[in-house]
């Protein structure tokens, strides 16, 4: 499979671009600066292109099975989540290609709450992590909502994801909060770039979206 990972350099779209080289894909890592190519997998095809530009998505998508959107805004841009989406969307429109986007947990439902979304209990998004939930939320509203003839998959992590080990051991769910028997719900990012392949060799979830947890 070819594959074109937007956001390759960061803590996601790396794994993500090792677990694909690791399975044997061809994959293409773009980040916006040519200076961040040293931090690159040197098996994947280093590109410079920018996710929020539906011309240079079509550009790399040229040729490709796969788009991974892995990209996350800088403080203070938080807006561009949303729009990004809708330019990856724009830019693989008539494509054929397939388009699996990384977001957030905050618009997934709290088990036992009546539909209350992660992103307004404090107990799984702290108060500082509220701005990014939110705009991972409309993130995902943005791709729902948008009219388009992409193979879509939204990508929802746990609600605690940080680096940790590969153990291939996991729980997948769709729109509500995976959590353990003592509430905590956490994904390494190793394993959500596990499911995240699994997903991309074996497409289970068109146009809608999962998770993923322990």
């Amino acid at each position: 499979m070819r594959i074109t990972v937007f956001g390759a350099a960061g803590n996601v779209g790396s794994r993500v671009v090792a677990e694909a080289l690791t399975r044997g894909h061809e994959v293409t890592a773009v980040v916006r600066d040519a200076a961040r190519f040293a931090t690159l997998h040197p098996a994947a095809t280093h590109r410079t292109g920018d996710a929020g530009v539906p011309d240079q998505v079509a550009e790399l998508s040229a040729g490709q099975d796969l788009v991974v959107n892995a990209t996350r805004p800088a403080p203070g841009h938080e807006a561009e989540h949303a729009a990004i989406s809708r330019a990856l969307l724009s830019g693989l429109a008539g494509t054929g290609v397939r388009l699996i986007v990384v977001g957030g947990a905050g618009s997934l439902t709290v088990p036992g709450t009546r539909g209350v979304l992660a992103s307004d209990d404090p107990a799984y998004v702290p108060t500082a992590w509220r701005h990014i939930a939110l705009a991972s939320n409309a993130q995902y509203d943005a791709v729902r909502a948008a009219a388009t003839d992409v193979d879509w998959t939204y990508l929802s992590p746990s609600a605690l994801l940080e680096p940790g080990r590969r153990t291939g051991t996991f729980r997948l769910g769709t729109d509500e909060l995976l959590v353990d028997a003592d509430g905590n719900s956490a994904i390494s990012m190793e394993d959500l770039a596990v499911a995240l392949l699994d997903e991309a060799e074996d497409p289970r979830h068109h146009r809608t979206r999962f998770t993923a947890g322990y």
